[in-house]
């Protein structure tokens, strides 16, 4: 199995700064993508970013030019940069993971998992 821990989240004032980071542990896998969601109540969990293992990069248009995310294959980490923030950005942030995990012996799957999710608060 594959655990995400997220940690950064917190209050900051509007056109502030935060960075989140997301720690995949367990055994037996690889790191396919990882990523970002947010969810606020009543609505939906969106995409904020993702990063491929070979570096590919994917963002929500709402976003991008003010959040990078970044990735360490070693260290099995992601990273989302978030700059110039809105209080619209205000929500729950989730890191995810899509893993190769062997499953038995040479038998592998492709699984998704998430974090516990790190509340993100943008005051005007």
């Amino acid at each position: 199995q594959v655990q995400l821990v997220e940690s950064g989240g917190g209050l900051v004032q509007a056109g502030g700064s935060l960075r989140l980071s997301c720690a995949a542990s367990g055994s037996g896998f690889s790191i396919d993508v990882m990523g970002w969601y947010r969810q606020t109540p009543g609505k939906q969990r969106e995409l904020v970013a993702t990063i491929t293992s070979t570096g590919s990069v994917n963002y929500a248009a709402s976003v991008q030019g003010r959040f990078t995310i970044s990735g360490d294959n070693a260290k099995k980490m992601s990273y989302l940069q978030m700059n110039s923030l809105k209080p619209e950005y205000t929500a729950v942030y989730y890191c995810y993971a899509r893993a190769t995990v062997v499953v038995f012996a040479t038998i592998t799957q492709e699984r998704d998992y998430w974090g516990q999710g790190t509340q993100v608060t943008v005051s005007s």
